[in-house]
């Protein structure tokens, strides 16, 4: 089992930054790649950025330039730097990992979620 830790989440006025974090513990034997979603009231989950272990970001079209997630291979942990904040921006956001557990000599995928953090951003 794969364990998620998101903090960083609060209130903000329009224009004004957060920033995220998200560790990961357990079992690990490999990540994959770690990455954050968001959801709206009403709305469905939707990606807001990735990062795989190598090191590769993609971002939603609507966080590009605004939005900058890094990690850190050596603590499991991602970050998203939130800058010039929109009240669109507001919503649940949802930390997520992929990779793989070793369980004697078998390795076994997983797909981890932590219980997510709030972000309102207020105009």
């Amino acid at each position: 089992q794969v364990q998620l830790v998101e903090s960083g989440g609060g209130l903000v006025q329009a224009g004004g930054s957060l920033r995220l974090s998200c560790a990961a513990s357990g079992s690990i034997f490999s990540i994959t790649t770690m990455g954050w979603y968001r959801q709206a009231p009403g709305k469905q989950r939707e990606l807001v950025a990735t990062i795989t272990s190598g090191g590769s970001t993609s971002y939603a079209d609507s966080v590009k330039g605004r939005f900058t997630i890094s990690g850190d291979n050596a603590k499991n942990t991602v970050y998203l730097q939130m800058n010039s904040l929109k009240p669109e921006d507001t919503a649940v956001y949802y930390c997520n990992t992929r990779g793989h557990q070793l369980y004697g000599a078998t390795l076994r995928a997983y797909d981890s979620w932590g219980p997510g953090t709030q972000v309102t951003v207020s105009s």
